[in-house]
């Protein structure tokens, strides 16, 4: 069993590192491992099956129902009403266009779902701004990429749906209340890096917003804010469940880009609908391959080894959980987030619950850790995004991103030793 549970680490790895798309690699290695333990013709039917069971879950309708809110949004001319909405709180504090980016992200992001979506939106708005203003490219960059993140730990976010279903019906209200509060965290350190660092090197606005324009300004944003408000209150108020909220959003941000702005045509639609399809079908293949190499490491013993060995470095709960973060960081630089959750939530939760850890932390835990994947190198596709939004190389970049790096792993280690910090809400609201 161990000889196959290395060829499916070496397979994995190997096809990785040639390129393959990752839903290539988790599939092929996973039916070669398979295959290694029982006949040909049983591992291709059982790897049908399993991909076949893993689908079959009506839970699964959130998410190409978000995906669709989110590429509704993000093509509707929402991010220009965010950012001036933003402008609002910066004033003319030290760095207030970096500001007004992490504001935006932070709020685009919820609306989105994705990094991406955000730091190509409001950083194709504001890197060339703040470049424009005397901002150093880098660090406008640096800015943009490090708070792009924080829509994937803001409700509404796929990422916790996915952790839910992989963890067996973990709260998916919960995860959204203490998912607000570990985005609102990672937001504010980027905030406090920039605030330091712009008033070293006199980074000012006059004045981002023209005077009277406030009211017309926060008008144009309400609607767009009122979804996440629609989405993540209805949720934990308990009006409608994860499935029903994510058709709520559909019909919401139609009616928002379509009726409203005006900024979605029927023709357009077209496109919209094409993109989900897309985005999607990508996320529904890899959670189909992922429950296959979930099945091909229970086969050959892998969870057990490796829950072995991370409980046999200590018996202090905080020292393994110290180690399950630095294993979930080192995954998150060279996997992806939905993949990661879905095939190593089955094997490191159950030693989280050895120790006493909450499901609902251990889940923002996860989340939070594989979101600073995507902007650390090699794979961090957030990190390469945002560098060609800025038209900068990626090694002038991380220079300027470590200060930010500094903050968020010190949030990282607030939220794992201080569970309370991202409990309360939950606990509060009785979730």
């Amino acid at each position: 069993m161990l000889d196959a549970a290395f060829v499916l680490i070496a397979s994995f790895a190997l096809l990785l590192v040639l390129g393959i798309p990752i839903g290539i690699c988790i599939a092929v290695s996973s039916v070669i491992t398979i295959a290694l333990v029982l006949p040909l013709e049983i591992a291709l039917f059982t790897t049908a099956q399993k991909i076949f069971s893993s689908l079959d879950s009506f839970s699964l309708l959130a998410v190409p129902f978000f995906i669709l809110s989110g590429v509704m949004m993000n093509t509707g001319g929402i991010a220009i009403r965010l950012v001036n909405f933003a402008k609002l709180f910066s004033g003319q504090i030290p760095g207030s266009l970096s500001h007004t980016n992490i504001a935006g992200n932070m709020m685009f992001g919820a609306i989105s779902g994705s990094a991406i979506a955000a730091s190509t939106s409001i950083g194709g708005v504001m890197v060339p701004m703040s470049k424009k203003e005397g901002y150093k490219n880098s660090f406008a960059a640096a800015v943009n990429i490090a708070s792009a993140p924080t829509g994937m730990l803001i409700p509404p976010t796929t990422a916790f749906i996915l952790y839910a279903l992989a963890s067996g019906g973990t709260s998916i209200a919960a995860l959204f209340a203490g998912g607000l509060i570990a985005g609102v965290l990672w937001g504010g350190g980027c905030m406090l890096v920039t605030y330091f660092i712009a008033r070293r090197r006199g980074y000012r606005s006059e004045r981002l917003v023209e005077k009277g324009t406030a009211l017309r300004v926060t008008l144009e944003a309400l609607p767009s804010l009122l979804l996440i408000i629609v989405v993540v209150v209805g949720i934990i108020a308990g009006v409608f469940t994860a499935i029903e909220a994510s058709a709520v959003a559909v019909v919401y941000t139609a009616f928002l880009t379509m009726v409203v702005y005006r900024s979605v045509s029927m023709a357009g639609l077209r496109d919209v609908l094409a993109q989900t399809l897309v985005m999607s079908g990508i996320i529904m293949f890899l959670l189909g391959t992922s429950s296959v190499m979930s099945f091909a490491m229970a086969i050959t013993g892998l969870p057990e080894l490796i829950s072995g060995m991370i409980l046999g470095l200590s018996d202090n709960p905080i020292i393994v959980l110290l180690v399950i973060t630095l294993f979930l960081l080192l995954i998150g630089t060279f996997m992806d987030i939905g993949p990661a959750i879905l095939i190593f939530t089955p094997i490191l939760l159950p030693i989280a619950l050895k120790i006493g850890v909450d499901p609902v932390h251990f889940g923002i835990l996860m989340v939070y850790n594989l979101c600073i994947g995507t902007i650390t190198p090699p794979v961090g596709s957030g990190l390469y995004v945002g560098a060609s939004v800025a038209n900068e190389k990626v090694e002038k970049i991380l220079p300027s991103l470590m200060p930010f790096y500094g903050v968020i792993i010190l949030v990282l280690l607030l939220i794992a030793l201080v569970p309370e910090v991202t409990l309360f809400l939950p606990r509060i609201l009785e979730l």
